[in-house]
């Protein structure tokens, strides 16, 4: 690799977040490569298998303090025009292979390109729910026309809907009543009509009418993350979920946090645009999918439900999240929103309507609300710690009596942007690792690869989908690992005198870094990464203990971890990381994605929409940012696991390292000395 200059353009790569400075006149091919990001190439660089795609996203980017543009790579040449010739290249792609970096670039590679693509790991969970959906399918027949009788063949519908099913004060969609006689005629006088009826002081609307006999009805259930989007698509006469697709959210392209998009909003006049229409594609090949999946037509879903937090929500909406950038971070609308789904870009049965869920606070989305609504802390009498970590972590703590919520801005370090080795959860990435305390030697698994890393065949299975990085889980135990093995302090400093006993300690500048793999892609642990997670679960961490204050309480009864990075860490090591209290590890449980299971409540139950309405209104938010103990709660939390909380809980399944004194404000050494983990 060439000599590398601060002068020399900063190429990031989205959605890995991975990032690098390189040489003017670089392939882009060849960067990604050097920073393990996949970018599939059979041809070997000859332009002819068109695997290696990328687009560039224009822009600027505040966060990075760089600008992207199409100007930043070479022009076209002699392959990508025989290329594009022969057999064609999308609007915006580029050829990987032959395009050079001349300026910074934010480069997206599209996930239709990419085989061994992220794994998005948010699937429906299997609880039944009693249905009540704001749809019913209601069939009649109705009487036909007769001269003694003038009146209208929809007046005699409706008048059949009153006498059958008592909607006696019926509004219409005026989309339909061109089309009802020709309906009413198809099916023989003998049609099944839609209504929907969401609160009970609704009056009733006809939205769909089908010739005959219609004996089923669909809606989709979706959670718009900040990295992943999750849709369900779901029977709503039998509640099952018919089929389930993810994908990566495209916004990662425009800023990996969210500070970073609304940032993009600001500095670029088409920027709040450019999001909606990308998250709204997004989930348009999403409908597509599970409707392919399982056999439904578009046409056939009449109902949706969809959370996000504050700026996905206001970004779905077509709504500029700007004022959500700063204090008092505005929300555009709190409440619960319903509209028709062709109005928001998502064409379906053109009656079909979108519910979504009401947003808690400027940082504490309608994604918190469905979580909460999943996991019930409202009905409980134990005190409960809900959290999905994100890239902003919301974060619900009560009971019966009372609920809290806030946010903290964890940022994207737990999902491996920025961590020098880390990338999102796909085929090839470390997922679990484990680091012997007498050897200091590492064994771990990877994505795709069932056999631990000292198990005989592991390298061979992991050469099919290479050893790429480390992801979010791994982040947490390796940095676990290397506390409880001695690696690193309480402080979190990398301990260079560890390397005289192993040769896995490398030096690296004036701190040390820990080297889990040394194969094609070299992967290591920096001071700067530790420092990185420290910072998130300080974040995290300074956040529950905030929300326990408010409480009154100094320990939660149970834990529940959301979301799809909350699935797959491990609650011991996230507690010796710090990352949450201390509590009895069989009280902590990951809830999977509980966002994406609150918003499939709300499509199969109108009565969960008034339930969480009204918890909403109830929820006290706390927020951070004006909190005076913040800065206490988070300058203690950068300690692993804590400067001043102890873990008596932890302490019973594993022996944390001895801790320090703790000095106290006087600074005359006599402050108090730590409990260890195990008594």
């Amino acid at each position: 690799m060439a000599d590398i200059s601060e002068r020399d353009p900063l190429v990031l790569f989205m959605p890995s977040g991975k990032r690098g400075r390189f040489p003017v006149g670089t392939p882009v091919l060849d960067a990604a490569r050097q920073l393990g990001v996949y970018v599939e190439s059979v041809c070997g660089g000859r332009a002819t298998c068109g695997r290696c795609q990328i687009s560039v996203q224009e822009g600027n980017f505040a966060k990075h303090g760089i600008t992207s543009s199409d100007d930043h790579l070479s022009p076209f040449g002699p392959k990508e025009e025989r290329y594009e010739r022969v057999r064609g290249l999308a609007q915006g792609r580029r050829l990987s292979c032959s395009a050079q970096i001349l300026g910074d670039l934010v480069i997206d590679v599209p996930q239709d390109t990419v085989i061994n693509a992220q794994v998005v790991r948010k699937a429906a969970d299997e609880r039944v729910f009693d249905r009540n959906p704001a749809i019913r399918m209601c069939y009649v027949e109705v009487e036909e026309p007769d001269m003694e009788k003038p009146l209208g063949d929809l007046d005699r519908l409706k008048a059949a809907l009153a006498s059958d099913w008592h909607f006696d004060d019926l509004d219409v969609d005026f989309h339909l009543i061109p089309k009802v006689q020709q309906i009413l005629r198809k099916g023989e006088w003998k049609v099944t009509a839609a209504i929907h009826k969401d609160r009970d002081d609704d009056r009733a609307r006809l939205i769909a009418l089908y010739p005959g006999l219609k004996n089923e009805a669909y809606g989709i259930a979706c959670d718009i993350g900040s990295t992943t989007i999750a849709l369900h698509l779901s029977s709503l006469l039998s509640g099952r979920t018919v089929a389930s697709a993810g994908t990566s959210n495209p916004q990662i392209r425009f800023g990996e946090d969210l500070m970073s998009r609304v940032s993009y909003v600001m500095m670029n006049p088409d920027g709040r645009e450019a999001m909606t229409l990308a998250v709204r594609e997004a989930l348009n090949g999403l409908i597509d999918k599970v409707c392919t999946e399982g056999g439904v037509s578009r046409i056939d879903i009449l109902d949706s439900v969809f959370v996000g937090n504050p700026i996905m929500h206001h970004l779905f909406l077509g709504i500029d999240p700007t004022e959500l950038g700063g204090a008092p971070f505005a929300l555009a609308v709190s409440g619960a929103v319903q509209v028709r789904s062709s109005e928001i870009g998502l064409p379906m049965n053109e009656g079909t309507r979108t519910y979504l869920l009401p947003c808690i606070a400027g940082h504490v989305g309608a994604d918190a609300a469905a979580a909460t609504l999943s996991e019930g802390p409202h009905r409980q009498e134990e005190m409960m710690l809900l959290v999905d970590i994100g890239t902003n972590a919301e974060i619900v703590l009560g009971n019966s009596a009372r609920v809290v919520a806030a946010s903290s801005p964890t940022g994207p370090a737990f999902e491996g942007a920025e961590i020098s080795s880390g990338q999102r959860a796909a085929p090839g990435a470390i997922e679990r690792i484990r680091i012997d305390p007498h050897t200091l030697e590492p064994r771990f698994r990877v994505i795709g690869v069932e056999l631990w890393s000292d198990e005989p065949g592991f390298a061979e299975a992991a050469a099919v989908t290479g050893i790429t990085g480390i992801c979010g889980s791994a982040i947490i135990e390796v940095i676990a690992e290397m506390y409880l093995a001695g690696l690193i302090s309480e402080d979190g400093v990398v301990d260079g005198a560890m390397a005289e006993r192993s040769p896995r300690i490398l030096p690296n500048g004036r701190t040390f870094s820990y080297l889990v793999h040394d194969g094609e892609q070299r992967i290591t642990v920096t001071q700067n990464d530790v420092r990185a997670i420290q910072l998130a679960k300080a974040a995290l961490y300074a956040g529950v203990k905030l929300l326990m204050d408010k409480q009154g309480v100094d320990h939660v009864d149970r834990i529940g971890l959301a979301g799809a990075f909350g699935t797959f860490i491990d609650p011991k090591y996230a507690m010796v990381l710090g990352l949450i209290p201390d509590c009895d590890l069989t009280r902590v449980k990951s809830v999977g994605n509980a966002a994406g299971t609150g918003a499939r409540m709300c499509l199969l139950n109108r009565s969960y929409r008034r339930e969480i309405e009204e918890t909403v209104r109830r929820i006290e938010k706390i927020e951070t940012a004006l909190e005076p103990k913040f800065q206490e709660h988070f300058v203690y939390a950068m300690a692993l696991p804590n400067k001043v909380d102890t873990f008596p809980h932890l302490g019973t399944v594993l022996t944390l390292p001895e801790r320090k004194a703790l000095v106290d404000a006087s600074g005359d050494g006599g402050g108090r000395r730590r409990r260890r983990g195990r008594e």
